[in-house]
Protein backbone atom coordinates (compact mmCIF):
# COMPACT_ATOMS: atom_id res chain seq x y z
CA UNK A 1 0.00 0.00 0.00
CA UNK A 2 1.73 3.27 -1.16
CA UNK A 3 1.35 5.88 1.91
CA UNK A 4 1.79 9.59 1.91
CA UNK A 5 5.22 11.14 3.42
CA UNK A 6 4.36 12.22 6.52
CA UNK A 7 5.67 14.63 9.23
CA UNK A 8 5.75 14.69 12.70
CA UNK A 9 3.89 17.34 14.33
CA UNK A 10 6.22 20.42 15.33
CA UNK A 11 4.92 22.83 17.41
CA UNK A 12 1.25 23.77 18.13
CA UNK A 13 -1.51 24.17 15.07
CA UNK A 14 -2.64 27.69 14.45
CA UNK A 15 -4.21 29.88 12.48
CA UNK A 16 -1.84 32.49 10.05
CA UNK A 17 -4.62 33.69 7.78
CA UNK A 18 -6.41 31.43 5.95
CA UNK A 19 -4.34 28.75 6.70
CA UNK A 20 -3.13 26.11 9.40
CA UNK A 21 0.40 25.95 10.22
CA UNK A 22 2.90 24.95 12.69
CA UNK A 23 6.44 25.71 13.07
CA UNK A 24 7.12 23.75 9.99
CA UNK A 25 4.94 25.67 8.05
CA UNK A 26 1.60 25.47 6.13
CA UNK A 27 -0.33 22.26 6.82
CA UNK A 28 -2.94 20.14 4.78
CA UNK A 29 -4.82 17.99 7.37
CA UNK A 30 -5.83 14.95 6.55
CA UNK A 31 -7.56 12.77 9.00
CA UNK A 32 -10.08 10.22 10.56
CA UNK A 33 -12.82 10.16 13.31
CA UNK A 34 -13.10 8.00 16.01
CA UNK A 35 -16.97 7.95 16.12
CA UNK A 36 -18.94 5.57 18.10
CA UNK A 37 -15.88 5.12 20.80
CA UNK A 38 -16.44 7.25 23.06
CA UNK A 39 -20.72 8.34 22.37
CA UNK A 40 -22.29 5.07 20.80
CA UNK A 41 -23.95 5.67 17.50
CA UNK A 42 -26.76 3.03 16.54
CA UNK A 43 -26.26 2.82 12.63
CA UNK A 44 -22.40 1.93 13.32
CA UNK A 45 -24.26 -1.10 15.07
CA UNK A 46 -25.93 -1.98 12.27
CA UNK A 47 -29.04 -0.78 14.61
CA UNK A 48 -32.82 1.04 13.46
CA UNK A 49 -33.79 4.97 14.72
CA UNK A 50 -35.09 2.52 18.04
CA UNK A 51 -31.85 2.08 18.96
CA UNK A 52 -29.67 5.42 17.41
CA UNK A 53 -28.95 6.77 20.48
CA UNK A 54 -26.27 6.02 23.41
CA UNK A 55 -28.81 5.74 25.94
CA UNK A 56 -31.25 3.80 24.32
CA UNK A 57 -28.68 1.57 22.88
CA UNK A 58 -27.57 1.39 26.70
CA UNK A 59 -31.11 0.32 27.51
CA UNK A 60 -31.53 -1.97 25.33
CA UNK A 61 -28.65 -3.89 26.82
CA UNK A 62 -29.59 -3.78 30.00
CA UNK A 63 -32.70 -5.49 29.04
CA UNK A 64 -30.46 -8.11 27.38
CA UNK A 65 -27.56 -8.91 29.84
CA UNK A 66 -28.99 -7.37 33.38
CA UNK A 67 -27.30 -4.20 35.00
CA UNK A 68 -24.04 -5.73 35.92
CA UNK A 69 -22.93 -7.62 32.30
CA UNK A 70 -23.92 -4.39 30.36
CA UNK A 71 -21.64 -2.69 32.59
CA UNK A 72 -18.96 -4.76 31.93
CA UNK A 73 -19.64 -5.15 28.24
CA UNK A 74 -19.03 -1.31 28.18
CA UNK A 75 -15.93 -1.36 29.94
CA UNK A 76 -14.72 -4.61 27.68
CA UNK A 77 -16.10 -2.12 24.47
CA UNK A 78 -13.56 0.57 25.68
CA UNK A 79 -10.81 -1.00 25.86
CA UNK A 80 -11.41 -3.56 22.62
CA UNK A 81 -12.77 -0.76 20.01
CA UNK A 82 -9.91 1.93 20.16
CA UNK A 83 -6.33 0.41 20.85
CA UNK A 84 -2.76 1.82 20.30
CA UNK A 85 -3.04 -0.61 17.17
CA UNK A 86 -5.73 1.55 15.54
CA UNK A 87 -2.95 4.68 15.97
CA UNK A 88 -0.48 2.64 14.50
CA UNK A 89 -2.55 1.71 11.85
CA UNK A 90 -3.52 4.97 11.32
CA UNK A 91 -0.45 6.26 11.31
CA UNK A 92 0.86 4.05 8.67
CA UNK A 93 -2.44 4.01 6.52
CA UNK A 94 -1.66 8.04 6.04
CA UNK A 95 -3.64 9.95 8.33
CA UNK A 96 -1.69 12.78 10.44
CA UNK A 97 -4.50 13.79 12.91
CA UNK A 98 -7.69 12.24 14.68
CA UNK A 99 -11.00 13.18 15.24
CA UNK A 100 -12.14 12.25 18.99
CA UNK A 101 -15.51 12.29 19.41
CA UNK A 102 -16.22 13.24 23.30
CA UNK A 103 -19.40 12.66 25.17
CA UNK A 104 -20.11 15.15 28.41
CA UNK A 105 -21.49 12.20 30.52
CA UNK A 106 -18.67 10.19 30.15
CA UNK A 107 -16.33 12.32 31.95
CA UNK A 108 -18.80 14.43 33.88
CA UNK A 109 -21.36 13.05 36.53
CA UNK A 110 -24.86 15.03 37.12
CA UNK A 111 -23.74 17.31 39.38
CA UNK A 112 -20.71 18.60 37.13
CA UNK A 113 -18.02 16.58 38.80
CA UNK A 114 -15.18 15.11 36.53
CA UNK A 115 -15.08 11.24 35.98
CA UNK A 116 -11.90 10.34 35.60
CA UNK A 117 -12.15 6.99 34.36
CA UNK A 118 -13.54 8.74 31.41
CA UNK A 119 -10.80 11.33 31.05
CA UNK A 120 -8.47 8.51 31.23
CA UNK A 121 -9.63 6.87 27.85
CA UNK A 122 -9.19 10.37 26.37
CA UNK A 123 -5.76 11.06 27.98
CA UNK A 124 -4.48 7.12 26.17
CA UNK A 125 -5.90 8.45 22.79
CA UNK A 126 -3.43 11.44 23.34
CA UNK A 127 -1.00 9.35 24.32
CA UNK A 128 -1.01 7.40 21.61
CA UNK A 129 -1.25 10.34 19.33
CA UNK A 130 2.08 11.31 20.70
CA UNK A 131 3.85 7.90 20.55
CA UNK A 132 2.71 7.46 16.48
CA UNK A 133 3.48 11.10 15.41
CA UNK A 134 -0.12 11.93 14.93
CA UNK A 135 -2.43 15.22 16.12
CA UNK A 136 -5.42 14.94 17.74
CA UNK A 137 -8.70 17.10 17.77
CA UNK A 138 -10.93 16.64 20.68
CA UNK A 139 -14.20 17.05 19.94
CA UNK A 140 -17.16 17.75 22.04
CA UNK A 141 -19.63 15.77 20.43
CA UNK A 142 -22.27 15.16 23.17
CA UNK A 143 -22.13 18.58 25.28
CA UNK A 144 -24.12 18.51 28.72
CA UNK A 145 -27.82 18.54 27.95
CA UNK A 146 -27.43 18.39 24.38
CA UNK A 147 -26.59 20.43 21.44
CA UNK A 148 -28.89 19.22 18.93
CA UNK A 149 -31.80 17.25 20.25
CA UNK A 150 -30.90 14.37 18.26
CA UNK A 151 -29.40 11.01 18.44
CA UNK A 152 -25.93 11.79 18.00
CA UNK A 153 -25.85 13.93 21.23
CA UNK A 154 -26.58 11.73 23.55
CA UNK A 155 -29.62 14.65 24.54
CA UNK A 156 -31.36 12.96 27.62
CA UNK A 157 -34.71 14.33 26.38
CA UNK A 158 -34.57 14.86 22.56
CA UNK A 159 -34.18 18.44 22.86
CA UNK A 160 -30.79 21.07 22.68
CA UNK A 161 -31.04 21.36 26.38
CA UNK A 162 -28.01 23.33 26.42
CA UNK A 163 -29.41 26.12 25.14
CA UNK A 164 -32.21 26.05 27.43
CA UNK A 165 -30.27 25.11 30.78
CA UNK A 166 -28.19 27.53 32.77
CA UNK A 167 -26.77 24.71 34.57
CA UNK A 168 -26.16 22.55 31.43
CA UNK A 169 -24.47 25.90 29.77
CA UNK A 170 -22.02 26.13 32.92
CA UNK A 171 -21.55 22.36 33.07
CA UNK A 172 -20.17 22.72 29.34
CA UNK A 173 -18.04 26.18 30.35
CA UNK A 174 -16.81 23.87 33.02
CA UNK A 175 -15.94 20.83 30.72
CA UNK A 176 -13.91 23.31 28.26
CA UNK A 177 -11.97 24.81 31.10
CA UNK A 178 -11.10 21.14 32.53
CA UNK A 179 -9.97 19.79 29.35
CA UNK A 180 -8.08 23.12 28.45
CA UNK A 181 -6.59 22.61 31.88
CA UNK A 182 -5.47 18.97 31.63
CA UNK A 183 -4.57 19.33 27.24
CA UNK A 184 -2.90 23.45 27.16
CA UNK A 185 0.86 22.15 27.20
CA UNK A 186 0.19 18.90 24.89
CA UNK A 187 1.57 19.92 21.20
CA UNK A 188 -0.38 16.60 19.75
CA UNK A 189 -3.40 18.48 20.42
CA UNK A 190 -4.73 20.06 17.22
CA UNK A 191 -7.20 22.41 18.55
CA UNK A 192 -10.17 22.16 20.37
CA UNK A 193 -13.64 21.26 18.71
CA UNK A 194 -16.10 23.61 20.80
CA UNK A 195 -19.83 21.85 19.70
CA UNK A 196 -20.17 19.10 17.07
CA UNK A 197 -23.08 20.18 14.50
CA UNK A 198 -25.39 22.23 17.09
CA UNK A 199 -28.37 23.06 16.32
CA UNK A 200 -30.02 21.26 13.53
CA UNK A 201 -33.49 21.36 11.33
CA UNK A 202 -35.81 24.21 13.07
CA UNK A 203 -33.36 24.35 16.11
CA UNK A 204 -31.32 26.42 13.80
CA UNK A 205 -33.27 29.21 13.56
CA UNK A 206 -35.17 29.14 17.36
CA UNK A 207 -31.49 29.44 19.59
CA UNK A 208 -29.23 31.03 16.59
CA UNK A 209 -28.28 33.72 18.68
CA UNK A 210 -27.94 31.72 21.91
CA UNK A 211 -25.28 29.57 19.83
CA UNK A 212 -23.58 33.23 18.81
CA UNK A 213 -23.44 33.34 22.95
CA UNK A 214 -22.53 30.07 23.94
CA UNK A 215 -19.11 30.14 21.67
CA UNK A 216 -18.53 33.60 22.81
CA UNK A 217 -18.74 32.20 26.30
CA UNK A 218 -16.19 29.20 25.51
CA UNK A 219 -14.41 31.17 24.02
CA UNK A 220 -13.66 33.73 26.49
CA UNK A 221 -14.27 32.53 29.40
CA UNK A 222 -13.62 28.99 29.30
CA UNK A 223 -10.78 28.16 26.75
CA UNK A 224 -9.02 31.21 26.65
CA UNK A 225 -8.70 31.86 30.61
CA UNK A 226 -6.23 29.02 30.85
CA UNK A 227 -5.00 28.23 27.33
CA UNK A 228 -3.79 30.83 24.64
CA UNK A 229 -2.39 28.64 22.65
CA UNK A 230 -4.39 26.05 20.61
CA UNK A 231 -6.58 26.26 18.35
CA UNK A 232 -10.39 26.57 18.44
CA UNK A 233 -12.81 25.23 16.38
CA UNK A 234 -16.02 26.74 15.45
CA UNK A 235 -19.15 24.77 13.50
CA UNK A 236 -21.68 26.49 12.07
CA UNK A 237 -25.56 24.73 12.80
CA UNK A 238 -27.70 22.44 10.87
CA UNK A 239 -25.42 19.54 10.91
CA UNK A 240 -22.30 22.25 10.66
CA UNK A 241 -23.43 23.25 6.74
CA UNK A 242 -25.05 26.78 7.44
CA UNK A 243 -22.31 29.37 7.92
CA UNK A 244 -24.78 31.97 9.27
CA UNK A 245 -23.61 31.31 13.58
CA UNK A 246 -19.75 30.99 12.24
CA UNK A 247 -19.75 34.07 9.49
CA UNK A 248 -18.44 36.14 12.86
CA UNK A 249 -14.88 36.15 14.45
CA UNK A 250 -14.79 34.64 17.89
CA UNK A 251 -11.11 34.43 18.52
CA UNK A 252 -7.46 35.53 16.78
CA UNK A 253 -6.70 31.95 16.67
CA UNK A 254 -9.65 29.83 15.01
CA UNK A 255 -10.82 27.91 11.85
CA UNK A 256 -14.76 27.48 11.00
CA UNK A 257 -15.14 24.01 10.16
CA UNK A 258 -17.82 22.50 8.34
CA UNK A 259 -19.55 18.77 7.40
CA UNK A 260 -20.33 17.61 3.47
CA UNK A 261 -22.26 13.99 3.07
CA UNK A 262 -24.76 13.55 0.44
CA UNK A 263 -23.88 16.58 -1.77
CA UNK A 264 -22.40 17.30 -5.10
CA UNK A 265 -19.24 16.46 -4.78
CA UNK A 266 -18.57 20.08 -6.43
CA UNK A 267 -17.86 23.32 -5.49
CA UNK A 268 -21.24 23.89 -5.30
CA UNK A 269 -21.32 22.35 -1.88
CA UNK A 270 -18.64 24.58 -0.56
CA UNK A 271 -18.72 27.52 -1.88
CA UNK A 272 -20.86 29.39 1.55
CA UNK A 273 -17.37 28.52 3.49
CA UNK A 274 -15.12 29.36 0.68
CA UNK A 275 -17.28 32.93 1.12
CA UNK A 276 -16.38 32.71 5.11
CA UNK A 277 -13.02 32.32 4.58
CA UNK A 278 -12.19 34.44 2.11
CA UNK A 279 -14.66 37.29 4.44
CA UNK A 280 -13.31 36.58 8.16
CA UNK A 281 -9.83 35.64 6.84
CA UNK A 282 -9.89 32.32 8.21
CA UNK A 283 -9.05 28.88 7.67
CA UNK A 284 -11.68 26.35 6.58
CA UNK A 285 -11.73 22.71 7.73
CA UNK A 286 -13.87 20.17 6.94
CA UNK A 287 -14.15 18.02 9.51
CA UNK A 288 -16.93 15.62 8.62
CA UNK A 289 -17.67 13.72 5.60
CA UNK A 290 -18.00 10.39 4.14
CA UNK A 291 -20.84 7.77 3.99
CA UNK A 292 -20.54 7.10 0.39
CA UNK A 293 -19.06 5.30 -2.66
CA UNK A 294 -15.29 5.05 -3.48
CA UNK A 295 -16.16 7.50 -6.51
CA UNK A 296 -18.01 10.26 -4.31
CA UNK A 297 -14.86 10.21 -1.50
CA UNK A 298 -11.93 10.71 -4.59
CA UNK A 299 -14.43 13.74 -6.11
CA UNK A 300 -14.89 15.03 -2.68
CA UNK A 301 -11.42 14.97 -1.36
CA UNK A 302 -9.78 15.66 -4.62
CA UNK A 303 -11.93 18.91 -4.19
CA UNK A 304 -10.80 20.11 -0.80
CA UNK A 305 -7.93 19.77 -1.24
CA UNK A 306 -7.64 21.79 -4.79
CA UNK A 307 -9.30 24.54 -2.28
CA UNK A 308 -6.44 24.32 0.27
CA UNK A 309 -9.30 22.39 2.62
CA UNK A 310 -7.90 19.63 5.05
CA UNK A 311 -10.47 17.09 5.93
CA UNK A 312 -11.07 14.55 9.05
CA UNK A 313 -13.13 11.34 7.03
CA UNK A 314 -15.91 10.09 9.10
CA UNK A 315 -15.89 6.96 10.94
CA UNK A 316 -12.47 4.77 11.14
CA UNK A 317 -14.61 1.68 12.12
CA UNK A 318 -18.41 0.19 12.49
CA UNK A 319 -19.84 -2.96 12.00
CA UNK A 320 -20.96 -4.94 8.48
CA UNK A 321 -19.75 -1.35 6.07
CA UNK A 322 -18.39 -0.66 2.59
CA UNK A 323 -17.65 2.56 3.68
CA UNK A 324 -15.30 2.93 6.53
CA UNK A 325 -11.52 2.41 6.26
CA UNK A 326 -12.21 -0.85 8.53
CA UNK A 327 -14.92 -3.25 8.39
CA UNK A 328 -15.81 -5.22 11.63
CA UNK A 329 -17.23 -8.91 10.87
CA UNK A 330 -20.92 -9.03 11.88
CA UNK A 331 -21.47 -11.81 14.39
CA UNK A 332 -23.92 -15.03 13.98
CA UNK A 333 -27.07 -14.15 15.03
CA UNK A 334 -26.94 -10.17 15.24
CA UNK A 335 -30.15 -9.56 14.35
CA UNK A 336 -31.28 -11.08 17.96
CA UNK A 337 -29.63 -8.34 19.15
CA UNK A 338 -30.30 -5.27 16.36
CA UNK A 339 -34.28 -6.01 16.58
CA UNK A 340 -35.84 -4.47 19.28
CA UNK A 341 -38.67 -6.66 19.57
CA UNK A 342 -36.32 -9.54 19.91
CA UNK A 343 -35.84 -11.21 22.67
CA UNK A 344 -33.02 -13.75 23.35
CA UNK A 345 -32.15 -15.55 26.50
CA UNK A 346 -29.65 -13.56 28.28
CA UNK A 347 -27.13 -16.38 27.89
CA UNK A 348 -27.39 -16.31 23.96
CA UNK A 349 -27.43 -12.14 24.04
CA UNK A 350 -24.34 -12.52 25.55
CA UNK A 351 -22.70 -15.15 23.26
CA UNK A 352 -23.32 -12.55 20.38
CA UNK A 353 -22.08 -9.21 22.06
CA UNK A 354 -18.87 -11.38 23.08
CA UNK A 355 -18.67 -12.43 19.47
CA UNK A 356 -18.42 -8.91 18.53
CA UNK A 357 -15.79 -7.80 20.88
CA UNK A 358 -13.79 -10.36 19.40
CA UNK A 359 -14.58 -9.18 16.05
CA UNK A 360 -13.50 -5.51 17.18
CA UNK A 361 -9.73 -5.21 17.24
CA UNK A 362 -8.42 -3.08 14.31
CA UNK A 363 -6.81 -6.58 13.48
CA UNK A 364 -9.73 -8.59 13.35
CA UNK A 365 -11.42 -6.42 10.41
CA UNK A 366 -11.74 -6.28 7.13
CA UNK A 367 -9.78 -3.21 5.58
CA UNK A 368 -11.96 -1.36 2.56
CA UNK A 369 -8.93 -0.69 0.27
CA UNK A 370 -11.03 0.77 -1.91
CA UNK A 371 -11.62 3.63 0.96
CA UNK A 372 -8.32 4.44 1.69
CA UNK A 373 -7.33 4.45 -2.20
CA UNK A 374 -9.83 7.10 -3.16
CA UNK A 375 -9.26 9.11 0.25
CA UNK A 376 -5.51 9.02 -0.88
CA UNK A 377 -6.12 8.98 -4.60
CA UNK A 378 -3.59 5.61 -5.11
CA UNK A 379 -4.69 3.67 -7.91
CA UNK A 380 -6.22 1.47 -8.37
CA UNK A 381 -9.86 3.27 -8.81
CA UNK A 382 -13.01 2.82 -10.87
CA UNK A 383 -14.07 6.49 -11.24
CA UNK A 384 -17.24 8.31 -12.85
CA UNK A 385 -15.93 10.82 -15.19
CA UNK A 386 -17.83 13.71 -13.30
CA UNK A 387 -15.29 13.06 -10.40
CA UNK A 388 -12.85 15.01 -12.99
CA UNK A 389 -11.70 18.56 -13.91
CA UNK A 390 -12.29 19.56 -17.06
CA UNK A 391 -10.33 22.11 -18.51
CA UNK A 392 -9.27 23.34 -15.07
CA UNK A 393 -12.41 25.05 -14.41
CA UNK A 394 -14.12 24.25 -11.01
CA UNK A 395 -17.43 23.41 -13.32
CA UNK A 396 -20.48 22.39 -11.18
CA UNK A 397 -21.43 18.58 -12.29
CA UNK A 398 -24.88 18.99 -13.66
CA UNK A 399 -23.29 21.64 -16.21
CA UNK A 400 -20.68 18.84 -17.14
CA UNK A 401 -23.10 16.56 -18.42
CA UNK A 402 -25.37 16.56 -21.65
CA UNK A 403 -27.81 13.69 -19.81
CA UNK A 404 -29.95 14.25 -16.60
CA UNK A 405 -27.92 13.36 -13.38
CA UNK A 406 -30.07 10.77 -11.68
CA UNK A 407 -32.16 11.49 -8.64
CA UNK A 408 -30.06 9.70 -5.15
CA UNK A 409 -26.64 9.57 -7.05
CA UNK A 410 -25.44 11.70 -4.09
CA UNK A 411 -27.42 9.64 -1.39
CA UNK A 412 -24.97 6.23 -1.92
CA UNK A 413 -25.05 6.00 2.15
CA UNK A 414 -24.08 2.13 2.23
CA UNK A 415 -21.38 2.46 -0.22
CA UNK A 416 -23.82 0.40 -3.32
CA UNK A 417 -21.33 0.86 -6.49
CA UNK A 418 -22.79 3.18 -9.07
CA UNK A 419 -25.46 1.62 -11.96
CA UNK A 420 -24.82 2.09 -15.35
CA UNK A 421 -27.13 5.04 -15.60
CA UNK A 422 -24.93 6.99 -12.94
CA UNK A 423 -21.60 7.29 -14.94
CA UNK A 424 -23.33 10.02 -16.50
CA UNK A 425 -21.25 11.50 -18.85
CA UNK A 426 -18.66 14.48 -18.93
CA UNK A 427 -18.98 16.10 -22.69
CA UNK A 428 -15.74 17.22 -24.03
CA UNK A 429 -15.20 19.55 -26.88
CA UNK A 430 -12.58 19.44 -29.57
CA UNK A 431 -9.24 20.77 -27.62
CA UNK A 432 -11.17 20.39 -23.94
CA UNK A 433 -9.01 17.97 -21.27
CA UNK A 434 -10.28 15.54 -18.04
CA UNK A 435 -7.55 15.73 -15.51
CA UNK A 436 -7.83 13.13 -12.56
CA UNK A 437 -5.19 13.56 -9.67
CA UNK A 438 -3.41 10.86 -8.40
CA UNK A 439 -0.66 10.01 -5.92
CA UNK A 440 1.02 7.56 -8.06
CA UNK A 441 1.11 7.08 -11.47
CA UNK A 442 -0.83 4.60 -12.46
CA UNK A 443 0.17 1.19 -14.17
CA UNK A 444 -2.90 1.12 -16.27
CA UNK A 445 -5.65 3.00 -17.36
CA UNK A 446 -9.37 2.39 -19.40
CA UNK A 447 -11.43 4.74 -20.55
CA UNK A 448 -15.09 4.14 -21.29
CA UNK A 449 -15.78 6.70 -24.16
CA UNK A 450 -18.48 7.39 -27.13
CA UNK A 451 -15.38 7.71 -29.20
CA UNK A 452 -12.23 6.18 -27.43
CA UNK A 453 -10.59 7.19 -30.69
CA UNK A 454 -11.26 10.52 -30.25
CA UNK A 455 -9.57 10.72 -26.62
CA UNK A 456 -5.09 10.69 -25.62
CA UNK A 457 -4.04 9.80 -22.68
CA UNK A 458 -0.86 10.96 -20.66
CA UNK A 459 0.33 11.20 -17.24
CA UNK A 460 2.41 14.44 -15.75
CA UNK A 461 2.94 15.66 -12.40
CA UNK A 462 0.78 13.50 -10.28
CA UNK A 463 -2.44 14.21 -13.19
CA UNK A 464 -3.64 12.07 -15.38
CA UNK A 465 -5.37 14.11 -18.41
CA UNK A 466 -7.60 13.02 -20.96
CA UNK A 467 -7.48 15.81 -24.17
CA UNK A 468 -10.21 15.13 -26.68
CA UNK A 469 -9.51 16.11 -30.42
CA UNK A 470 -13.00 16.11 -31.11
CA UNK A 471 -16.29 15.68 -29.35
CA UNK A 472 -16.59 12.68 -27.12
CA UNK A 473 -18.89 11.35 -24.21
CA UNK A 474 -16.69 10.39 -21.46
CA UNK A 475 -18.03 8.10 -19.12
CA UNK A 476 -15.92 6.61 -16.92
CA UNK A 477 -11.97 5.69 -15.90
CA UNK A 478 -10.51 2.61 -14.65
CA UNK A 479 -6.92 3.42 -13.26
CA UNK A 480 -4.64 -0.08 -11.95
CA UNK A 481 -1.33 -0.87 -10.21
Amino acid sequence: MNTPARRRPAGFVRAEGTQLVDDDGPLLLRGVGLGNWLLAEGYMWAFGDEMSSPRQIERRFVDLLGPERAEDFWRRFRDAFVTERDFELIAAMGFDHVRLPINARGVMDDDGGAIESGFELIERAVRWSERHGLRILLDLHGAPGGQTGTNIDDSPNGIPELFMSSRYRAQTVELWRELARRYRDREAVLGYDLLNEPLPNEWQHRFGDELVAVYRELTAAAVREIDDRHLLMYEGSHWATNPEPVSVRYDDNQAVQFHRYWCPPDESSISEFLRVRRDLGVPVYMGEGGENTPGWIYAATRLYERHGIGWNFWPWKKLDTLTSPLSVHRPRGWELIADPASRPPAAEAERILDAYLEAIPADRCQVRVGVLDALFARPELHLPAWTGVRDAAETPIVELTPEPVPEGIWHHTAGRPYADDEFVPVELAPGSRLEFGFSAAPASWSIDADRPHALTASWRDGTLTLAAGERVLVRRLEVGV
